[in-house]
């Protein structure tokens, strides 16, 4: 498909079956509530009575269940992209669990490349030896000084360490964006791959969803990647602008986000049909 074709049908795809999209949005409403309950009846527990936290947990868990089905099934929506066909898939829920469980981990291989990487960069550029150095010295002068004596940084830490760590970060950061970029293109053909086979082995192949971007073409994969980053952006900007004039408008989102969620992955569905 081409670009714009694949674009169109992804916006209007979630409309075609509002049922799905209303459990969708209730599931989500339902694991954000689970999710929040789970947490403050454990913190609760933690001050007062264990069996709360137990109950937190396990209230947490069954939420984070709800999330794991909701993430599984966005990757059967990358299915029916693949396969191009009309309807909304079902919600099956077991299916979805394990897709999302799956789903989970392969995120993860795919991101702790980059973080590690980054994290050797960061250590060679000396940046966080630089900003543990830096707060070390402001703490101790800030105990060291009188009571009520403003202690001026640029009094404490000498600026040629501000450079350094200056020029760390900025290297750190370049690396940071590049790698993390590159990733998030390579992670979207593993989710495409993980929907098209549901073998998480095939998903983290990282060559071969290289090899798939090389098949569809890197210029129209980065063309419809960030055609989705513009637009979703676009429609959150115009309903926080809007919410500054309407009071309340942005409870939109709860219906807008999940909207703009299955039209998310529906191109990437449609997108990867090219090659599958």
């Amino acid at each position: 498909m081409e670009i714009m074709e694949i674009i169109k049908e992804s916006l209007i795809f979630p409309s075609n079956d509002l049922a799905k999209l209303a459990i969708y949005i209730a599931l989500t409403f339902a694991a954000g509530i689970l999710a929040v309950l789970g947490i403050v009846l454990f913190a609760i527990g933690a001050y007062d009575n264990i069996g709360f936290s137990i109950i937190g947990a396990i209230v947490f868990i069954a939420g984070l269940i709800i999330i794991f089905i909701l993430t599984g099934y966005l990757v059967s929506i990358v299915k029916s992209g693949i396969d191009q066909a009309d309807a909304a898939p079902e919600f099956v829920w077991k299916e979805n669990l394990i897709v999302g469980i799956k789903f989970v981990i392969m995120n993860i291989v795919y991101f702790i490349i980059p973080a590690i990487v980054v994290l050797i960069v960061g250590w060679a550029t000396n940046l966080f030896g630089n900003a543990i150095s830096i707060f070390n010295q402001i703490m101790i002068a800030n105990m060291m000084a009188p009571a009520n004596t403003t202690v001026m940084i640029s009094e404490v830490v000498p600026q040629s360490q501000f450079v350094a760590l200056g020029t760390a970060m900025i290297i750190t950061g370049i690396i940071a964006f590049i790698l993390f970029l590159i990733f998030a293109f390579l992670q979207t053909m593993g989710e495409a791959r993980l929907a098209n086979t549901g073998s998480l082995g095939s998903s983290v192949n990282i060559v071969e969803s290289f090899k798939d971007i090389g098949r569809i073409g890197w210029g129209k994969v980065i063309a419809v990647v960030l055609l989705i980053f513009i637009i979703i952006a676009v429609i959150n900007v115009i309903i926080n602008g809007l919410n500054s004039y309407i009071t309340g408008f942005s409870i939109l989102s709860i219906i807008v986000t999940p909207y703009l969620t299955f039209f998310a992955s529906r191109a990437t569905g449609l997108l990867y049909s090219d090659i599958a």
